[in-house]
């Protein structure tokens, strides 16, 4: 499965009739996450307030005419990956700027996820996203 553009993952959602078969595919994104080898799944990249174990791990591109972020990423639980994935697909590869200009509590409400979502599962993924926007805003400085 290739991976989806933020537009195409709306109009899978909206296709998508009831969370169930909305969960399935939040796993099934996950599931086509590469995963994170042994040596990264390190303290520092561990992500801090997430009850899930969750490993976060940003690099540069500098190939192009301007430094991007990309990242990878892990967890132990088959939800959260999805939840990686469709960070990935809202933010990795993009200017380091762009990330943190990002609206992504508003992206992610497009897809109904704060509905859906355990308050649990949603600081972690708060988590997830500060841990980014702070990827990206070090990278810009």
């Amino acid at each position: 499965m290739s991976e989806p553009n933020f537009d195409q993952l709306l109009d899978d959602f909206e296709f998508l009739d009831d969370w169930e078969e909305r969960y399935k595919y939040v796993i099934e994104l996950g599931r086509a996450l590469e995963p994170l080898e042994d040596e990264a799944r390190t303290p520092g990249n561990k992500v801090q307030g997430c009850a899930s174990q969750v490993w976060l791990v940003s690099e540069t591109d500098n190939s192009g005419a301007r430094p991007v972020l990309t990242f990878r990423g892990d967890s132990d639980a088959l939800i959260v990956k999805g939840l990686i994935a469709i960070l990935h697909i809202l933010l990795s590869g993009r200017a380091p700027r762009d990330i943190i200009e990002t609206d992504v509590q508003a992206a992610l409400g497009k897809l109904g996820l704060h509905e859906a979502l355990t308050p649990q599962r949603s600081n972690g993924l708060a988590a997830m996203i500060s841990r980014l926007k702070a990827d990206a805003a070090l990278l810009s400085a």
